[in-house]
C-alpha cells in the first residue's frame, strides 16, 4: 500500500520511547477529552495543577469509536504549543479507514507531537461486542504500529494487560500478541490499570521470558470512590482483587474513608513497583488532580527518607 512520503515533524520533540529507557523512572498522567463546555475547564485546570510537577510526558485518551478524534488532536496540539509538558496522542483504529488514520497522524505531525500509543480499541457502544474492521480499515494493533511508524519518525507505544487482555483466550496467547506489537515497532506499553503490584510482575517476567525487552509503564488509578470498583472491572476487563475488595467494603459507608483507603493503597503499590525498578508510572486522572498530587507527594516523601 502506498503511503506518500513519510511526515517531517517540525522541532521533534523527545521520544518517550528513549526516555522510558532512561535509569530514571518516568511518572506521566493520562486525561481524556473534554465533552462538555465545564469538562474542558476541569480538564486544563487539572494540567495546570499537574505541570508543576513535571511530569515526564501526559497522554490524551482518544474515545471510543474514534468519538473524541477532534478533541483528542486539538487538547494534544495545544498541550504541544501552550504547555511545557510533553504530549502523547492516544490512536484507534475503530472506524477508521487508513486514509482517515494517516489524516490524524498528519495533524498530530503539523503540531510537532511525536510520541502515540496506537491500539486497536474497542467496538463503540459494548466494548466486549464484536470487533467490526472497517472496510478500509486495519485489523490488529500491529498493523496500526506499523502504520504509524512508516508515517514520520513516531515514538510508538502499545498498551498492555496484566490480566490479559478480554479477547485472548489465554495469557499465553496474550503474551504472544504483546510481542507482536512490539516486533512490529512499538517501543514501549503502558499497562492497563490494575489494583495488585504482582499482577504487573508477572506480566514483565512473562515478556521478558519471551524475549522481549520493551519497557513497560505501569497504568495506575487510585480508587477514590466505591463506584471506581465497579467501573474499573468494566474498563480493565480484569476481576478486582477480592482481598482488596474486602478492605473497602469495610469503609464503603464512609467516602472519606474510602478515599484515603485508596490513596494508601495506590500510594503503596507504586512504591513497591518502583521497589521493583519499573520503567515508570502513569497515573489515569480522569482529569482530576487531587488525588494524583496526594500519591505523588508520598513517593515524592518516600524517596527523600
Amino acid at each position: 500500500m502506498a503511503l506518500g512520503l513519510p511526515s517531517i515533524l517540525p522541532n521533534p520533540q523527545p521520544a518517550i520511547g528513549e526516555l522510558v529507557r532512561d535509569r530514571q523512572p518516568t511518572f506521566s498522567f493520562e486525561f481524556m477529552p473534554p465533552k462538555t463546555e465545564q469538562g474542558e475547564l476541569q480538564l486544563w485546570q487539572a494540567i495546570r495543577e499537574l505541570e508543576p510537577l513535571q511530569p515526564s510526558f501526559v497522554s490524551i485518551t482518544y474515545g471510543a469509536g474514534g468519538t473524541t478524534r477532534d478533541t483528542t488532536v486539538a487538547v494534544t496540539e495545544r498541550v504541544a504549543t501552550e504547555t511545557t509538558l510533553l504530549p502523547m496522542a492516544h490512536l484507534t483504529a475503530v472506524n477508521h479507514s487508513v486514509a482517515e488514520l494517516r489524516h490524524v497522524i498528519g495533524r498530530l505531525a503539523g503540531a510537532g507531537v511525536r510520541n502515540v500509543l496506537a491500539v486497536r480499541g474497542d467496538p463503540p457502544g459494548d466494548p466486549t461486542g464484536e470487533w467490526v474492521r472497517h472496510p478500509d480499515g486495519i485489523d490488529y494493533a500491529e498493523d496500526l504500529v506499523r502504520l504509524v511508524r512508516r508515517s514520520g519518525d513516531f515514538s510508538v507505544g502499545v498498551a498492555a494487560f496484566p490480566y490479559r487482555h478480554p479477547r485472548s483466550p489465554d495469557i499465553a496467547t496474550d503474551t504472544e500478541y504483546f510481542v507482536r506489537k512490539c516486533r512490529a515497532g512499538a517501543e514501549f506499553a503502558i499497562t492497563q490499570m490494575f489494583f495488585d503490584a504482582d499482577e504487573y510482575l508477572r506480566l514483565r517476567d512473562r515478556v521478558a521470558a519471551a524475549g522481549c525487552d520493551t519497557p513497560i509503564l505501569a497504568g495506575v488509578m487510585p480508587v477514590i470512590r466505591i463506584g471506581t470498583i465497579e467501573r474499573s472491572v468494566q474498563l480493565s476487563g480484569a476481576p478486582f482483587p477480592p482481598a482488596l475488595a474486602a478492605q473497602f467494603e469495610r469503609v464503603a459507608d464512609d467516602p472519606e474513608a474510602v478515599r484515603r483507603l485508596g490513596i494508601e493503597q495506590a500510594s503503596e503499590m507504586c512504591q513497591r513497583l518502583l521497589d521493583e525498578g519499573v520503567p515508570g508510572i502513569h497515573f489515569i486522572t480522569f482529569n482530576r488532580s487531587t488525588a494524583t498530587r496526594e500519591i505523588w507527594q508520598n513517593l515524592r516523601v518516600g524517596a527523600s527518607t
